[in-house]
Parts: structure tokens; C-alpha cells; sequence
């Protein structure tokens, strides 16, 4: 009886470690979803991917103690735009000139279509203001000049010259409307 009992037992074993490996092998194997109806699709909830970076915080912090300059200086950078303003002309005889003024330094960038020059103020006035260069509206030799009226610098007069410094050119301009605005 000692030996019949043995023998079941070893089947009982057997059998239990074949199935146990049938389970693990069909665990192991990818198997293949069934796909969703488009009404699945709708009722299903969508899984959007999250991002590792952390939200940005929704909370405002204010400080109201200001810090002094000694302790902002080396990690603050300032970027100022003031007196930088530009303006664009229409000219006769027919001309498009962009003016970008630098008030802090007393220049002017007259940009055209026949070539960019930056002219440096020569008066301290400010009804005209002279401004001048030494070099042609080409950048070869000759020389532009640039004097601008009114408080909002609504009229202009260019002259230019090339090689030839008889041959002026003069063009009246106008500040454009949608400059005016």
C-alpha cells in the first residue's frame, strides 16, 4: 500500500507541475486585445500621458521687502528700450524711409530700398535735429544728411550724395499715417 500511495502522489505531483508550467508559458505570451468599437472608444476615458516635470506653481508670492542692490546686482540683468522709437516716411520723389531713433545716442538708422545708414546727431536742438554721416546711403563714399521737424518728428528732408558731392539728391518725406496712430 506504502508503494501504491507513492505512485499517486508522484502523479498527483507531476500533473500539478505540468500545469503549473502550462500557466506560467501562457502568462508569459502577449496576447492580442480585442479592438474597440468606436461607441467604446467614446464611453472609454482617454489616458493622457503625464509629464515628469512639476506644474508650475499656482500660488503668487509677494515680497514686500525690497532688496538692495548689493544683494540683486549679481544676478539681475536689465534690458531697457527707452528712447528707441522708429518712424517710417514717405518721401517725394518716391522714396520709403525706415528711422529708427536712439535718442540716448544721438543717432539715427535711416533704412531704404537703395541702402541703410546710421547718421550721428550734430545739434543739440530738437526743432530741427541734424543728423549726419559720412558715407553714402550705399555705404561707399559721399555723404546722407538727416534733418527731422516737429515734436513727433513728422517731417523730414534727406539729402544724398555719392562720389560726385554736386549731385545732390533731395527727398522731402511725410510720416506715415499708421505711424501717426
Amino acid at each position: 500500500m506504502n508503494l501504491e500511495l507513492l505512485k499517486q502522489r508522484r502523479t498527483s505531483i507531476t500533473l500539478t507541475g505540468l500545469l503549473a508550467g502550462a500557466l506560467t508559458i501562457s502568462a508569459c505570451q502577449q496576447q492580442q486585445e480585442p479592438e474597440l468599437s468606436l461607441e467604446d472608444s467614446i464611453s472609454a476615458e482617454q489616458s493622457v500621458p503625464m509629464s515628469a516635470d512639476p506644474a508650475e506653481p499656482s500660488d503668487v508670492l509677494v515680497n514686500s521687502e525690497d532688496a538692495t542692490v548689493n544683494e540683486v546686482e549679481s544676478d539681475t540683468i536689465a534690458s531697457i528700450n527707452g528712447g528707441v522709437s522708429q518712424i517710417t516716411y514717405l518721401c517725394a520723389p518716391e522714396l520709403t524711409v525706415k528711422a529708427t531713433y536712439k535718442d540716448a545716442g544721438k543717432q539715427v538708422i535711416i533704412d531704404t530700398d537703395k541702402g541703410t545708414a546710421t547718421l550721428v546727431k550734430t545739434n543739440d536742438a530738437t526743432n530741427p535735429e541734424v543728423f549726419n554721416a559720412e558715407t553714402a546711403i550705399d555705404g561707399g563714399e559721399g555723404f546722407v544728411q538727416w534733418r527731422v521737424a516737429h515734436d513727433d518728428r513728422e517731417t523730414g528732408v534727406m539729402r544724398t550724395a555719392g562720389v560726385d558731392t554736386a549731385d545732390i539728391s533731395t527727398y522731402e518725406c511725410k510720416k506715415t499715417e499708421e505711424d501717426s496712430i
